[in-house]
């Protein structure tokens, strides 16, 4: 065991205290973890869309003061009653989703929506006893989605850390703890394109990217990427994509024009937007008998997604997923290992690093539309 153990630690946290504010490093406490929890020590960390949304807290329910971040990649500390696949020193990805093994969802092979640990946003505290582990000066500070990587240490549920190879750079990995496993699940679990096969790719953001790369790695022909943002298209060569839509250039549906280009439709398409538009085009644009349409994006909370019947009785298939399809602790090991065989590229993804005094260039970057992955050093 760790000698802080059973401790409560002092380190470096970047703390919201308002929507919108730029983070203050503070010195939190961090309470030792309890039965199934566990605490990592957290060396990297990565910024996804998803903290700059809720920091911003547009449409959601405000919960300040908070410590975000979910993309990272740390050690075990120390572990709680009765954790025995986690012992300190395990090189670790924590995730906003998680894994309890017990559940209906997890004992099925056909999903990987665990009923315990499915992500809650609103919930700023930990499943066990509805109680914080982070507080300052005795006042409590919430977590986000069972993860607050933007902690030094952090505490979390068993169900939501996976065991990876410790030979594994913590500063590369870690961003396939959420987006670029989801766009890459999205393509090879779901979608899963035959070699030779054309492919559509709806949003060039980080996850649409991941599901190019997936697309890349089953062996696709075609990877047609379409996003209003045609300054995109350069970086997405990078990932594989052979060609660009972008639809403002068109005075036809965009579904339209990718029939024209492949003799009927693509063979499968991957929405990666939320763009309730986007995800009809995106199943639209897929051949008849044989088409496959996968939506990864989630949608405004009013939005209504509208097609004709037949689109679905001409044997057009429509699916969803949730992270890429991949249960996090038996799965995710698997994905890191693709990176180590040098299947899977990483490096092309992360196109900033920052000291992690420096967090708040990170929402610069991405508030600005700059790159597509910041790295945090939790020790800079």
């Amino acid at each position: 065991m760790s000698t802080t153990a059973g401790n409560v630690i002092r380190c470096r946290a970047a703390v919201a205290w308002e929507a919108g504010k730029p983070l203050v490093i503070e010195e939190v406490e961090v309470a030792p973890p309890q039965a199934m929890e566990v605490r990592l020590k957290i060396l990297y960390t990565s910024l996804c869309h998803t903290d700059v949304y809720f920091w911003e807290a547009k449409g959601q329910n405000p919960m300040f003061p908070r410590i975000y971040g979910h993309e990272a990649g740390g050690i075990v500390e120390s572990v709680g009653e009765g954790v025995t696949d986690l012992q300190p020193g395990d090189h670790v990805l924590p995730v906003f989703t998680g894994e309890c093994k017990e559940c209906d969802h997890c004992k099925s092979e056909e999903s990987n929506m665990c009923r315990l640990l499915r992500i809650n946003t609103d919930r700023g505290v930990m499943i066990g006893d509805g109680q914080s582990r982070f507080s300052i000066n005795g006042k409590p500070i919430y977590h986000f989605v069972g993860t607050s990587t933007f902690s030094e240490y952090t505490v979390c549920h068993v169900g939501s850390v996976a065991k990876i190879n410790p030979l594994a750079p913590l500063d590369k990995v870690c961003v396939l703890s959420c987006g670029i496993s989801t766009g890459l699940g999205a393509t090879l679990n779901v979608a899963k394109p035959p070699k030779g096969s054309t492919v559509a790719i709806f949003g060039l953001g980080a996850v649409g990217l991941a599901a190019a790369e997936g697309a890349r790695i089953a062996g696709a022909s075609r990877i047609i990427g379409v996003d209003l943002n045609s300054s995109r298209f350069d970086e997405a060569k990078k990932f594989g994509v052979t060609e660009f839509i972008n639809p403002k250039d068109y005075a036809k549906p965009v579904q339209e024009v990718l029939a024209e280009m492949t003799n009927g439709g693509v063979d499968r398409s991957v929405e990666c937007t939320g763009n309730v538009t986007a995800m009809i085009s995106a199943f639209e644009c897929v051949h008849d008998g044989w088409g496959v349409a996968v939506l990864v994006g989630v949608p405004h909370k009013d939005a209504e997604f509208k097609t004709h019947p037949m689109n679905l009785l001409n044997e057009r298939t429509l699916k969803g997923t949730f992270f890429g399809n991949y249960k996090p602790r038996s799965d995710l090991p698997s994905v890191v290992e693709k990176y180590m065989n040098k299947e899977l590229e990483v490096e092309k993804f992360i196109t900033h690093s920052v000291p992690f005094s420096e967090i708040n260039k990170a929402f610069d970057l991405m508030l600005k539309g700059e790159g597509i992955r910041c790295i945090i050093n939790m020790e800079g």
